[in-house]
């Protein structure tokens, strides 16, 4: 084998080793294809449409698995000082794949998304510009990065402000190419996007006190484990909430609910039982529990009134 081509062996081999620790890629795409179905579906539902062509959903697929390898590449470069100084065991920090490469990666990536959307619908590519504008913002982390970690839950809406702006990118494939405008009741999906992604990332920040770092910042440091626990729980609340009114504006909310409050009855004991002891079996808990009860909104929005 010559010398480029061993080059590249090791590449693949190390990049290989990146996505298994910090983006799974079949366990991601699997979960985009539930999110980009569920969301397209909900689009159709809530307008009375029937689903749309098998394209609709591949498009939407690909310009959602796009963004989120592109917010892994994003996050990669944001947070690559504190890396550097205080997870040094990451993969770029430890000196695995230069962060040139994963840059990279996500730079390609961008032709493949906005020929798939132009393709789809022209005015589809407003909407990914605007997610990658927003993108762009985050990874700058808006030109004040200093006063904004300062202020965490001014953070925390900065930044999942990408999650619903996801959702009208993803739900923009069918309306688009259905009727030119968003459904009437839309903002309810995307307002639920909003506090799934609040759901999401205050769980993974809920640490027993052990596991506490230097520089890591976490909820359960900011706030103590118990109000942050609260606080998890009132998100939660508070998306049920929404996923009851997007329930009802499918025409499911009785099936919807039955699904949405099972899932919140799972994820309230996962906070009980981190609230009691705060160790760290019940820190992974909540981990899990958080993603578990945003596969469940999708899942009851998007796929649950087609058996209702």
């Amino acid at each position: 084998m010559s010398a480029a081509g061993e080059m590249a062996l090791l590449l693949a081999q190390r990049l290989w080793i990146y996505q298994r620790e910090r983006f799974p890629v079949a366990r991601t795409a699997l979960l985009v294809a539930v999110f980009s179905a569920a969301s397209v579906n909900v689009s159709a539902f809530l307008a009375g449409r029937p689903l749309p062509s098998l394209a609709i959903y591949a498009v939407a697929f690909i310009v959602a698995f796009t963004v989120f390898l592109q917010l892994r590449a994003c996050d990669e470069v944001k947070d690559a000082d504190l890396d550097r100084r205080y997870r040094p065991g990451l993969p770029v920090p430890r000196g695995l794949v230069d962060l040139k490469v994963i840059v990279g990666i996500g730079l390609a990536a961008v032709p493949v998304a906005a020929v798939a959307a132009a393709m789809l619908a022209p005015a589809l590519l407003w909407l990914l510009a605007l997610a990658w504008l927003w993108l762009g913002l985050m990874t700058v982390e808006f030109f004040a990065p200093e006063w904004l970690r300062a202020r965490p839950f001014l953070y925390l809406v900065s930044h999942m402000m990408i999650m619903p702006l996801l959702d009208l990118l993803v739900t923009g494939c069918e309306w688009l190419t259905a009727s030119g405008a968003p459904p009437e009741k839309l903002w309810l999906f995307l307002v639920l996007s909003f506090v799934n992604g609040c759901v999401i990332e205050i769980g993974r920040k809920l640490r027993a006190p052990e596991n506490e770092r230097e520089g890591v910042d976490t909820y359960s440091a900011l706030l103590g484990p118990r109000r942050a626990a609260f606080l998890w729980c009132a998100l939660l609340l508070a998306g049920f909430g929404l996923l009851l009114a997007v329930g009802r504006a499918v025409g499911a909310f009785h099936a919807v609910a039955i699904v949405g409050f099972l899932g919140l009855a799972v994820c309230l004991v996962s906070a009980l039982l981190y609230l009691r002891a705060p160790t760290k079996g019940a820190e992974r808990r909540v981990d899990a529990m958080a993603g578990l009860w945003v596969l469940i909104c999708y899942g009851a929005a998007g796929f649950v009134p087609l058996f209702a």
